[in-house]
């Protein structure tokens, strides 16, 4: 089994290379579901893709340092898919809420948690 070290470091340099667009602010609606309002900023890493074909996902948290914490992957039965979201600055809390996020209806996710 490898150092998952590596895993984390390449993250990183992929985080820092392209620009993070927030297109859905803290406490903005879903633009299809508009009773959902997101608990914390949500965009993307631009030029880069992810395996709906978009760009690669994140939430930003509260902290300071805007390292990559955490990961979620997530697999959506509906749109016969999988995705993983980057998570950068989260707090454990905030970890959570993202998760319960990724676990309703025909979704399912689990978070892998940086060390």
């Amino acid at each position: 089994m490898g150092d998952s070290s590596d895993f984390w470091f390449k993250l990183d340099r992929l985080v820092a290379a392209r620009n993070l667009k927030i297109d859905r602010p803290k406490g903005t609606s879903h633009p299809r579901y508009p009773s959902f309002v997101y608990p914390l900023d949500y965009g993307y890493l631009q030029d880069t893709r992810s395996g709906d074909g978009n760009d690669i996902d994140v939430w930003i948290g509260s902290l300071s340092n805007q390292t990559v914490t955490a990961v979620i992957c997530s697999v959506d039965l509906e749109k016969r898919d999988t995705e993983i979201k980057i998570l950068l600055g989260c707090t454990s809390e905030e970890n959570q809420a993202i998760l319960d996020i990724h676990n309703i209806g025909s979704q399912s996710a689990i978070l892998l948690i940086r060390k």
